[in-house]
């Protein structure tokens, strides 16, 4: 696959496993208006997967389409971001994993606004606008569950440093996609990124009194085709009827 492509694959399966995890919130939110958000949040996730993974196909010119990509590769053949795969745990936890995400999303998207692929360019414009409410939808409970009660500060702390580790994948370059793509104007480096983002988190946490954990510990690999042991319970819930009935039509 060429750079570009690649490049799409791994933005369209990080919003689309992220969506998937979040979507498991659907009936199951601690309030009836935040059971609604975070299935809205899944939704514009999925959607932006759409657009990502239609292009990639297209590219691609090997006739897989956003459902193909979606519904019918194997677990190792996705590239996502290994924090989308995590479990939701407790609330917090998943405030944290959306926070984390969403501003990364924003600060990467934002820098794609310059890019001198016309699809990225309206793409990024299009779903910044999403982004962005995802990112004031999190900062605002991180804030309220880290600055108010004894219980929902250590369990707000508790999903900050649970989720810390795999933040540090988020930046990683290397010189077949990132570099290359860069060098042409098509896509910021990701470590270009990484002091707006820390901006944004050492603002928020501050507000929220909470602790940054320490950085020196990072998993990595998700957008090489390695994952944590829980993608592939994901992917086969998310696959199973497409799987199950491969000729089936709506």
């Amino acid at each position: 696959m060429t750079p570009d492509v690649v490049y799409l694959i791994r933005l369209g399966d990080t919003a689309l496993v992220a969506g998937q995890r979040l979507a498991e919130w659907c009936g199951h939110g601690p309030i009836l208006e935040e059971d609604i958000a975070l299935t809205n949040i899944s939704l514009d996730l999925i959607g932006q997967a759409r657009m990502l993974l239609d292009e990639a196909g297209k590219r691609e010119g090997q006739g897989r389409t956003e459902d193909t990509l979606a519904f019918h590769r194997d677990v190792f053949d996705f590239y996502n971001l290994q924090i989308t795969e995590q479990p939701n745990g407790d609330f917090g936890c998943t405030i944290a994993k959306i926070f984390f995400l969403s501003a990364f999303q924003f600060v990467q998207y934002k820098a794609l606004l310059k890019s001198e692929d016309a699809f990225l360019q309206a793409f990024a414009a299009k779903s910044l606008k999403e982004v962005q409410y995802h990112v004031k939808h999190a900062r605002d409970w991180v804030v309220r569950l880290g600055d108010g009660t004894e219980e929902s500060h250590t369990r707000m702390q508790a999903g900050i440093d649970q989720m810390w580790p795999f933040t540090g994948e988020f930046f990683g370059d290397d010189d077949q996609v990132e570099e290359t793509l860069s060098a042409s104007g098509v896509a910021p480096l990701n470590a270009s990124l990484q002091a707006e983002w820390m901006n944004i988190m050492d603002s928020v946490l501050a507000e929220a009194t909470l602790t940054k954990p320490d950085s020196a510990r990072h998993f990595k690999g998700g957008k090489t085709g390695n994952h944590t042991e829980h993608l592939g319970y994901l992917i086969a819930e998310m696959q199973f009827l497409p799987r199950a009935y491969p000729d089936a039509t709506w």
